[in-house]
């Protein structure tokens, strides 16, 4: 990233600072269709991972465009932390999380319990639980799993069936939603 010598300034600070004072004036809820809904003209993320102890709070989308340098870090941010593997994440998963992150009306951010997985990760996780499918949507960075401490799994799962956009599994007993670009579908109790 070039830094400008004059005033110190990088090009993700004057991102930042447009971002910040658009954020202030864009509409909670835009008129568009589908999972879409709720997404707004800003698309902004907020996340940390109780793993790796990493926290991104980015708007990674303005005003039909996605924010290159954003997206990447969105990649590793999700990316496998048991293999260190990052892959590209399904924009449109990201998309669907923070519709439902903003139909929730909540400042808490995601924790993010799985994002990637590695085929050898899902593999290891699926000899300890049935629960993990073999051709998971994990391992094609089409899925995540979530949780909020001030939202219950039913509030999220609903925020995220609302927004249409792939499958909701609600895991009460492990206190969790996945989320996913997939078939529209949902699961779980």
């Amino acid at each position: 990233m070039t830094k400008n010598t004059s005033t110190g300034m990088t090009r993700r600070a004057v991102l930042g600072a447009f971002a910040a004072t658009t954020l202030t004036a864009a509409p909670t809820f835009s008129n568009a269709a589908g999972f879409l809904r709720g997404a707004g003209d800003i698309r902004r993320l907020r996340m940390y991972s109780g793993r790796t102890g990493e926290r991104i709070d980015m708007i990674y989308w303005i005003e039909g465009h996605y924010i290159k340098d954003a997206v990447k870090e969105v990649n590793h941010f999700m990316r496998d932390w048991r293999t260190d593997d990052v892959k590209s994440m399904d924009l449109r998963n990201v998309d669907i999380m923070a519709a439902a992150h903003n139909l929730l009306d909540v400042d808490e951010p995601y924790m993010l319990l799985s994002g990637y997985r590695s085929p050898k990760t899902n593999a290891m996780l699926r000899s300890r639980s049935r629960g993990v499918a073999k051709n998971s949507l994990h391992m094609k960075g089409q899925a995540a799993d979530l949780r909020l401490s001030t939202r219950s799994v039913s509030q999220m799962a609903r925020a995220a069936q609302a927004c249409r956009g792939g499958g909701v599994g609600k895991y009460s007993g492990s206190n969790f939603v996945h989320m996913d670009c997939g078939v529209v579908r949902s699961w779980g109790g």
